[in-house]
């Protein structure tokens, strides 16, 4: 289960966190969600959640910094539409279909790596391999002509 942080919005727009008696920024905040932690913003004088808003608030100023975060049509289609198809998309099938990605994509790079593991081990392989094979049939490069060997013994008598 993921730890949840709980955290005091006030009147004056400031975010506390009771946890550490501190107050905390958007881009703090947004550290802790990195972190693999939730958070919940409670309303110090309503206690109301107003945590959507204030995840969206990190979102704006994250897609201002970086100048886009979402596609623009993407965005036409929110305000079209409004609240409540986008509310149903995005609780029953936008969650799913990211939460799907990640794991494929971990999955992706655990095999990946494991490729790239075995590249290595094959080449290694490969290496040893090639110590002992020589370009001339019957002929070992540590011991010389092998007279066992009739393809050897063949061209010796030509």
């Amino acid at each position: 289960m993921i730890e949840t942080v709980i955290l005091k919005k006030y009147a004056s727009r400031r975010l506390y966190n009771p946890e550490n008696s501190s107050y905390v920024t958007l881009n703090q905040v947004a550290d802790i969600i990195r972190g693999g932690k939730d958070v919940q913003v409670l309303d110090a004088k309503t206690n109301e959640d107003v945590t959507a808003f204030i995840l969206t608030q990190i979102i704006l100023e994250e897609a201002k910094n970086k100048n886009a975060l979402l596609p623009t049509p993407l965005l036409h289609l929110a305000i079209r539409y409004g609240g409540s198809i986008l509310n149903e998309f995005f609780d029953k099938h936008l969650q799913d279909s990211i939460n799907s990605y990640l794991q494929y994509k971990q999955a992706f790079d655990e095999q990946f790596g494991k490729w790239l593991n075995m590249g290595m081990n094959y080449s290694e392989m490969a290496r040893n391999a090639m110590k002992e094979l020589s370009p001339f049939p019957g002929f070992s490069p540590q011991s010389g002509p092998n007279p066992q060997d009739k393809t050897s013994k063949k061209k010796e008598d030509r």
